[in-house]
C-alpha cells in the first residue's frame, strides 16, 4: 500500500463525517502511514492518530479480529468474476 493508496482511503472513510477534526486513526508503523504525505493530510484535517507499538499485536486486536471475519465471512465463501464485483461485495458486507 502507497502513502497516496492510504490518504484516499482516509478521505474516503471520513466522507460521511460532517468535521473529522478530533478522530482518532489507529494504525501500525507500515511506512505508509509514517509518510509526510500521510502526516500531513492528519494535521491539515486535525485528525489525531496513534500507532501500534513495534512487535505488540494486541494494539491492533479489533481491526485484526475483522479481518478474520471478513474473510471467513465474505471473501472465502465467494468467487468474484473480477475487482468491481470484490469490491461491490465487500462493500455491502460492510456497509450493511
Amino acid at each position: 500500500m502507497t502513502a497516496e493508496l492510504a490518504v484516499k482511503e482516509v478521505k474516503k472513510a471520513c466522507l460521511k463525517v460532517p468535521n473529522p477534526e478530533g478522530i482518532i486513526l489507529q494504525s501500525d508503523l507500515g511506512t505508509q502511514y509514517t509518510s509526510e504525505m500521510f502526516e500531513q493530510y492528519l494535521a491539515e484535517n486535525k485528525i489525531l492518530y496513534s500507532f501500534s507499538l513495534k512487535g505488540c499485536p494486541y494494539d491492533n486486536a479489533c481491526i485484526e479480529s475483522f479481518h478474520s471475519l471478513i474473510k471467513k465471512e465474505e471473501i472465502y465463501r465467494h468467487v468474484y468474476n473480477d475487482s468491481k464485483d470484490a469490491y461491490n461485495s465487500i462493500f455491502e458486507y460492510i456497509e450493511s
